[in-house]
């Protein structure tokens, strides 16, 4: 009878084994909160004093310093006590645990305790943030879900592309309407241009206009011309460009201040100027300069022009989106005051420091440690910031170029007309010929 118990026994357990390992990979939600969930909340509960103890997190009722006749004798607290923590609650993939600080404490200690809480958990990441005051709230993340990322959805809606993924494994969206303006840094073989095909693809089948402006000869947004309302390829094209839509912003000002309204949104339907995604693909190719008068002439106009649509764009349906490989203050002082116009902000791997510390640097320092440790395997991960103002890991789904591509050609008819920039070009190409 025991041989046979035994082999029984054996029996259930592979098939556990078996059943569990295919649930992970095909399953893994459920296999998070069957087994993952529970597991993980007894490591926190049990773990939680001893990791709070071990990282400073505990405070002691009587102070470590005590009055000995006229001497102040310093020993060690007695009694620390660890703060009072919620009951983990599940989320997708993930829990999230209410952490009440002591009277004196700051979210600071938890943020160095993360990578404690980490190990502690066994868990892939923990992210600390502070919803109210006297309050930390810890979101543990079970999994990468930038290693296998799914097709996230999120509701269409005019100026909001779907670009991906969150690490957090809720959709990653650009929405121009709550976020204005963004800066896009990575280097070659990042993800940049993937990240810009798929903008490209969810935008193009929007009543939007989309100008590009390559000047690098137009080896990267000259594929979706189809879709493009107009396409620079040079600086000189850029200037002539830039200086079009800045005149086509004031006509959009004066119809705002004889309707009495403050932006494009608030005016009727059908008085309403459509919105303009200005697209910048190499960004330092514009305020570079060969030393030439005239060269420095075009970089200082390219910069007073972006800076202009930058400052006054955002109500009027004036977009900018700037990517660069390198993104330095060595550009000059115009990339250092354009950036800070720019409040999207998203970071691939770059090649230097100064890159990630200009994209990221001026709104979380945590934000630039983490996208400097992203390697040359993952292509298409990016730190990137949120309407909220925080931080997540992300990765942009693959979209192909020849579906890219096609889709520009799919939507050519919805390029709507632009004849302050056609008036632009063709007086520069009567010029030059």
């Amino acid at each position: 009878m025991g041989p046979i118990l035994l082999a029984f026994a054996l029996t259930v357990l592979a098939w556990l084994l078996v059943v569990g390992d295919l649930v992970r990979r095909h399953r893994p939600a459920w296999h998070w909160y069957l087994l993952g969930y529970p597991a993980t909340v007894c490591r926190v509960v049990f773990t939680w004093r001893k990791v709070a103890m071990l990282n400073d997190l505990a405070v002691s009722r009587r102070p470590p310093r005590g009055l000995l006749g006229d001497l102040v004798v310093k020993g060690d607290p007695l009694r620390p006590v660890a703060p009072r923590i919620s009951f983990p609650r599940a989320t997708h993939m993930g829990l999230t645990v209410i952490v009440r600080l002591h009277a004196g404490q700051t979210p600071a200690p938890y943020m160095k305790a993360a990578d404690a809480l980490v190990h502690a958990w066994k868990v892939h990441a923990v992210r600390v943030a502070s919803p109210e005051r006297g309050l930390v709230l810890l979101t543990a993340t079970a999994t990468d879900p930038l290693q296998r990322p799914g097709l996230a959805t999120a509701p269409a809606e005019l100026l909001s592309a779907l670009i991906g993924v969150l690490e957090s494994g809720g959709a990653w969206v650009m929405n121009l309407r709550l976020v204005p303006h963004w800066l896009i840094a990575g280097a070659t073989r990042s993800g940049k241009s993937t990240l810009l095909a798929r903008l490209i693809t969810q935008l193009a089948v929007q009543p939007v206009a989309l100008v590009g402006i390559d000047c690098k000869g137009g080896m990267e947004l000259g594929l979706f011309a189809g879709r493009l309302s107009a396409l620079a390829t040079c600086r000189r094209e850029a200037v002539a460009v830039l200086s079009a839509l800045v005149v086509d912003m004031q006509d959009r000002m004066s119809t705002c201040r004889s309707a009495g309204v403050r932006s494009i949104w608030e005016l009727p339907e059908t008085l309403r100027p459509v919105p303009v995604v200005v697209i910048v693909d190499e960004i330092a190719e514009l305020y570079l300069s060969d030393g030439t008068r005239e060269s420095k002439a075009e970089a200082e106009q390219c910069s007073t022009l972006l800076l202009r649509l930058a400052q006054l764009g955002a109500a009027l349906g004036l977009h900018l989106v700037v990517a660069g490989q390198r993104v330095g203050s060595d550009l000059g002082p115009g990339v250092t005051a354009l950036r800070a116009q720019l409040g999207g902000r998203i970071c691939h791997r770059v090649n230097d420091p100064a890159t990630a510390e200009m994209t990221l640097g001026d709104l979380n320092k945590d934000a630039v440690v983490v996208a400097q440790s992203i390697t040359a395997e993952e292509r298409g991960v990016a730190v990137c910031t949120g309407p909220d103002g925080g931080w997540s890991r992300a990765r942009s789904h693959l979209t192909p170029t020849d579906e890219a591509v096609s889709t520009a050609r799919k939507h050519a008819g919805l390029i709507p007309e632009l004849p302050a920039i056609d008036r632009a070009l063709a007086v520069l190409e009567g010029r030059d010929k």
